[in-house]
């Protein structure tokens, strides 16, 4: 098996695109075709349903497409520990985050990455914590800023960044603005609540210290954005449960603790793969975060 030929099935099993695949590869279509016809006679299998308008995985396809991001994410890290050896740092930094992640300063840390490594390319994606583990145990993302689950632990070791408890933010015209005391889940029973996708680590939290309470709730307003979340509560549309630090966001909020229970501990970690799957520039990224003084703006 050739690993040009498991890159050429990754390119097409991303793009869901034999021509799209092609012109990133910069091979031609029939190259890749014939590229792909010689890895399913090898593997005495069909990786792909093609049809006029589209390309899908088969079953076969699926299993054979986390094991090749592995086995090519692996090649990568191998030629990149090359290169720091010979003193130079080189290749690609995959990095996933979580929107507002606690603890680190992303924009600043790639920045003083850059200055440090300037001949490797960063590549940033940003979304919720349950796809950054994911990618990042499949070899996609050489390391992510994310909210830590019990699952991770399994497969991905982590770097601890911070915890803080949960806040309960509501508009200062809201019945529980004058509370001004430590709130529970069972005393926001009922309440409309604006959340973050399922996916998000803020709403992982909130949903498991509101199922440990057994206090069943619903949330109405859904978003995939911090700020939007915020606008939503700032017109009095609903109630946010969120890590402590983002009440400053918004001053005018009300903000109110809740009960300090371990289920409502939220802690953002960097998630890794294990060392020996470690990209070089993942671990150059680490040491400069646990720098004492990091050169960060």
């Amino acid at each position: 098996m050739e690993l040009r030929h498991l890159q050429h099935f990754v390119a097409v099993a991303e793009d869901r695109h034999f021509t799209r695949a092609a012109e990133r590869l910069l091979v031609s279509q029939s190259g890749l075709s014939a590229s792909i016809r010689a890895l399913e006679r090898e593997l005495q299998t069909s990786l792909f349903v093609r049809t006029t308008r589209r390309v899908t995985l088969t079953e076969a396809g699926r299993a054979l497409l986390g094991e090749a991001q592995r086995i090519l994410a692996q090649v990568r890290a191998a030629h990149e520990a090359v290169a720091a050896v010979q003193g130079v740092l080189r290749g690609t930094l995959s990095l996933g985050t979580e929107q507002c992640i606690a603890g680190v300063h992303v924009a600043g840390l790639l920045a003083a990455f850059r200055r440090r490594h300037p001949d490797v390319e960063i590549r940033l994606r940003q979304t919720g914590s349950g796809a950054l583990a994911e990618e990042v145990a499949a070899g996609r993302l050489d390391l992510a800023f994310a909210y830590r689950t019990r699952a991770d632990t399994d497969q991905l070791r982590s770097v601890s960044l911070a915890g803080e408890p949960m806040t309960v933010l509501c508009h200062p015209g809201h019945r529980l603005a004058a509370a001004e005391a430590v709130l529970t889940p069972r005393d926001l029973d009922g309440e409309v609540f604006v959340d973050f996708h399922p996916d998000w680590g803020p709403r992982r939290t909130t949903d498991a210290a509101f199922a440990a309470a057994g206090v069943r709730r619903t949330v109405a307003l859904e978003v995939n954005d911090v700020h939007s979340l915020l606008d939503l509560v700032d017109e009095n549309l609903g109630i946010a449960v969120v890590p402590r630090h983002f009440r400053h966001k918004r001053p005018s909020l009300t903000a109110l603790p809740l009960k300090g229970a371990t289920e409502t501990a939220y802690e953002t970690v960097a998630l890794l793969p294990p060392e020996q799957a470690t990209s070089p520039a993942a671990r150059a990224l680490i040491a400069l975060l646990e720098q004492e003084e990091p050169d960060l703006p």
